[in-house]
């Protein structure tokens, strides 16, 4: 046979395969629809609602508001963290990109309560259409996607984290978004090969034609905007590399790549290489303030010590040491503190964060209360466990996937802190995980339902109402526990019978 009839017979292999082949690389995507944008509207609405009503009380500053509002004023009037009283810039513990973004809202609306805490209103709302689009790509139903959503909106650490000059919340949006980036990138580089085998490619002999992963790219600028927020984006970092190699693994194996390992480690390192040098870029690139400023925290530590400081390269040596001097801080971050938790309480709920207490309040009583209270709407955190188990059930059971993305994404956010336990920390610190472990849930939900798979009317009718009745439970949870999400003035005797855990969380 010759060599070009041989390439005839392969290629005519390949296309009499390509529906077994095109099921594989690409399955059916959802495709927005009317119904789709109602219910999108219909949950961002409540969202939006439940976060601006009472958005500036409680007054002042509750909790590390008196940190990070402070931290942002002084990044709009000297570019950095300021120290009053020595009349320089102070030391802090974050990178300021999370600062910059409180700023935003100060800038526009002054150094007031609604001008440091709409920004962590705008990224909550963003974050809850992140998960609806997420969840829609991956279940392929809008009543899923506007379950996950709504969950998202009536949670109570989403909702508190989303009302609060904090980092946290502008760090789950980061890396939602890097996630669903990353999602698209999947689904552009497997229509890319599916186009190519379509076209009459010969999976053995040649590759697609070049293409730009600009997806993927963006997930790369999106987890160096996180890391400018927190350090702890760099588990999300480390975990969508590691799905982004995977995923690429897997549709060349799809495809009938005889060697798919190996491709894929010569064709797609300098790909990530590439995605690396993106974040440490976005992540310095979030420091400009400091750069420009003369009066940063070791701006000039080089010529404090009697060094030569060439530009350039002598203020990236200054922000290593800068950097150096926060590592230690953290490591060495081990007094106690009365709210401080463990990861394995995090999903339990079982050590939430006051965010602000008084008793000098009026609500019609003798003896009054009032509490903005970190606090996961408790019953939708006790179904967290629950649902991982049937996420992993599901995904050893099914090889789908999508379980293993949603977990791995899940614990990246808890699992990394067991390695600190000396360390002091808070609840809050599971915030980037609480989208992923919603999903978990409306993925053990949608189980019930079939999971987007072919399945019988009864049984999706099934799952209609199982979901249903579940979401009403949640909002029910929600609305009990919503005067200790907002501080309003309660009833001593009824703030305490909302201490379900007792001692644990007060």
């Amino acid at each position: 046979m010759t060599a070009i009839a041989e390439r005839e017979q392969t290629a005519s292999s390949v296309l009499s395969t390509a529906p077994e082949v095109r099921e594989r690389l690409t399955p059916s995507l959802p495709t927005d629809r009317l119904r789709d944008w109602i219910v999108t509207g219909a949950v961002m609405a409540v969202a939006v609602i439940l976060r601006f009503v009472g958005l500036v009380h409680p007054r002042g500053m509750i909790f590390d508001e008196v940190y990070y509002a402070q931290d942002s004023w002084d990044l709009l009037n000297h570019g950095v963290e300021w120290d009053d009283k020595a009349r320089s810039g102070a030391f802090v513990a974050h990178p300021p990109l999370g600062k910059w973004l409180i700023a935003i809202g100060e800038k526009i609306f002054g150094y007031n309560e609604f001008g440091w805490r709409i920004s962590a209103v705008a990224a909550g709302l963003i974050s809850v259409l992140l998960i609806i689009r997420i969840a829609r790509r991956l279940f392929g139903s809008p009543i899923l996607a506007g379950a996950a959503g709504l969950l998202m909106a009536l949670d109570g650490m989403a909702f508190v984290t989303g009302r609060t000059a904090l980092l946290d919340v502008f760090l789950l949006v980061f890396v939602l978004a890097a996630f669903y980036f990353l999602l698209l990138d999947r689904d552009q580089r497997r229509k890319r090969w599916m186009t190519a085998l379509a076209g009459g490619l010969d999976p053995t002999r040649r590759r697609p034609p070049f293409a730009v992963p600009w997806w993927r790219l963006a997930t790369a600028v999106m987890l160096g905007c996180g890391l400018g927020v927190k350090w702890s984006a760099v588990w999300y970092v480390i975990g969508f590399f590691i799905l982004a190699f995977v995923w690429e693994y897997r549709t060349r194996k799809s495809a009938g790549v005889p060697h798919a390992f190996r491709d894929t480690l010569i064709d797609e390192t300098g790909w990530l290489v590439l995605c690396g040098l993106i974040v440490v870029a976005v992540y310095v690139s979030t420091w400009t303030g400091w750069f420009m400023s003369d009066d940063g925290w070791g701006r000039h530590w080089l010529q404090s010590q009697g060094r030569a400081e060439p530009p350039v390269i002598g203020a990236l040596q200054n922000l290593l040491k800068y950097h150096e001097d926060v590592l230690r801080f953290h490591e060495t971050l081990t007094a106690d503190h009365t709210y401080e938790s463990q990861p394995w309480q995090w999903l339990l709920d079982a050590r939430p964060v006051a965010y602000y207490w008084s008793n000098d309040i009026d609500c019609g009583a003798a003896n009054c209360a009032g509490e903005v209270l970190l606090l996961g709407t408790p019953l939708l955190w006790w179904s967290f466990l629950p649902a991982l188990i049937a996420l992993v059930w599901w995904g050893i059971a099914k090889r789908d996937w999508r379980a293993w993305a949603v977990l791995i994404a899940a614990l990246a956010g808890v699992v990394p802190w067991l390695n600190y336990p000396e360390r002091t920390m808070f609840f809050f610190y599971a915030l980037p995980a609480e989208p992923f472990l919603i999903l978990a849930v409306v993925f053990a939900l949608g189980m019930i339902g079939g999971a987007g798979r072919e399945t019988t009317v009864e049984r999706r009718m099934t799952g209609a109402f199982v979901l249903a009745g579940y979401v009403v439970v949640i909002a029910l949870c929600f609305a009990y526990f919503y005067p200790i999400y907002t501080g309003s003035p309660i009833t001593y005797d009824d703030w305490y019978a909302r201490m379900w855990l007792d001692k644990l969380w007060i």
